[in-house]
Formats: C-alpha cells, sequence, structure tokens
C-alpha cells in the first residue's frame, strides 16, 4: 500500500486503483482517538476500462459534524476498514465500473459532554464513484444481499438485520438497523439490546456508505446518523453539480 500525507483543506486524490489519501488510524477503543497516524491506502473492486483520466473525490465532498457533537477532527480511512460487513463482503461489491473510492471517519460525541469523556462513536462514510449505471447496479446487487441475510454470527452473539427504504435522500437510499445482545466490557451479558445502522444512498451517479459504530461495541447514536446521512448526501450532491 502506497502512503500519501496530503494537507486537511487539501483533496482525497484517487486514481482508478482506488487509493485514498490522509489517514489516522484509530487506537484501541478504550484511549481517545489520537491526532495523526501514518496514511494507508484502500481498494475495492477493480477499475473500469474505461476510466482513462484520473478521478478524484475531494475532501469537500464528504461529510462533516457540527462542532458541538466532534470529538476530533475527520480523517481519512482505508476503504476496506470502512465498509460493514454483515454475512459477507456486500459493501464492497462495486466491481469493474467503481472509477473512485474514499472513505473519510468521523468521531463524535454527545452534545455538551467534557472533552475529556471517551467518544460516544464514529461514522465512516464510503463514497463510490462510478462508469455507466454501476451506481444503479450497486444498490441492486446490495439489495438483494442484504435481504439473504436477516442475520449473522458475530463472535458467538447473534446480530439480526432489519432494513428498509430511506425516503427523501438522494435518488434512492436504504436503512439497516443490526441489533444483538450487549455484552459490558467483561463480556457479560447486560440483558439489553445494542443497535447501530448502516445508511446507503445512491446521488446520480456515485454511491455513498455510512457505518455507524458506538464505543467499544455499545450502541450507535441514530439521531446523529441521519443528520451526518442527509447532510452528507446534500454535500455530494452540490459537489457533482
Amino acid at each position: 500500500m502506497v502512503a500519501l500525507i496530503l494537507p486537511l483543506l487539501g483533496t482525497v486524490a484517487l486514481t482508478t486503483a482506488c487509493t485514498v489519501g490522509e489517514d489516522r488510524t484509530d487506537p484501541a477503543p478504550s484511549t481517545a482517538p489520537p491526532s495523526t497516524a501514518p496514511a494507508a491506502t484502500g481498494q475495492v473492486g477493480q477499475p473500469s476500462p474505461s476510466a482513462s483520466t484520473r478521478a478524484t473525490i475531494p475532501m469537500s465532498a464528504f461529510g462533516e459534524l457540527p462542532p458541538e457533537l466532534r470529538k476530533s477532527p475527520r480523517r481519512a480511512t482505508p476503504v476496506a476498514d470502512a465498509l460493514p460487513t454483515l454475512c459477507g463482503n456486500e459493501f464492497g461489491t462495486g466491481g469493474r465500473q467503481v472509477t473512485a473510492s474514499a472513505s473519510m471517519t468521523l468521531t463524535y460525541r454527545r452534545a455538551g459532554e467534557p472533552a475529556s469523556n471517551v467518544p460516544q462513536g464514529m461514522i465512516h462514510q464510503t463514497i463510490f464513484t462510478f462508469d455507466g449505471d454501476g451506481a444503479s447496479a450497486y444498490m441492486r446487487r446490495l439489495l438483494g444481499a442484504v435481504s439473504a441475510c436477516p442475520s449473522y454470527d458475530r463472535g458467538g452473539n447473534p446480530v439480526k438485520v432489519e432494513s428498509r427504504a430511506l425516503p427523501g435522500v438522494g435518488d434512492e437510499a436504504l436503512l439497516l438497523t443490526r441489533r444483538w445482545a450487549e455484552e459490558s466490557l467483561n463480556g457479560e451479558r447486560t440483558g439489553r439490546d445494542a443497535s447501530s445502522q448502516i445508511a446507503v444512498a445512491r446521488v446520480d451517479g456515485a454511491v455513498t456508505v455510512f457505518h455507524d459504530q458506538g464505543w467499544e461495541g455499545t450502541s450507535g447514536n441514530a439521531a446523529i446518523l441521519d443528520r451526518v446521512v442527509r447532510d452528507g448526501v446534500q454535500t455530494i450532491d452540490v459537489w457533482q453539480r
């Protein structure tokens, strides 16, 4: 993998091999995120044979948190690390029509919490751009794969998956909710359920995936995710004009 360091206000430049720019990796979840770390790359599928020009996805195409919810600055993330998995590689099926891909991670906190507190969670956003009808084809494949995976096992803890359409977001959108038995830091069942969500939206010839993860296996924040999804999709729409 090739490491590239980009300025904060630069662009995440991607060749047709889907190179990702600036990255700061997360530490173990028991500590707060660091401010710097090495860069990394990610790859999904193969580049389109017709994609002869250099494809770029600027950082300005990604969503951002409002200051009161922002635990740390957003950071570039390898695509393979940002995408969720259920029964298999459902979200990495971009295929040869992918012309570019990149991911950013937002680390969020509850509004009003001290800066010294651990984050509440992270939202990984991935953007794919496609040739031709690749974006619509991605959504069709994803819907079929999700329908075939109503539940899966995660470390001996069954996870149930529910999906529904997400109206009013992009040209088409899907919202997935995952539920599992919550465990304490010691690995003991608490008797409560935990949940997190994944949102996928198509905006013309681009698809964006938002993957919400609660801190240390806790529930994500559905309200924050909904806000980030709607703002992020509008941002992509503006970028594509």
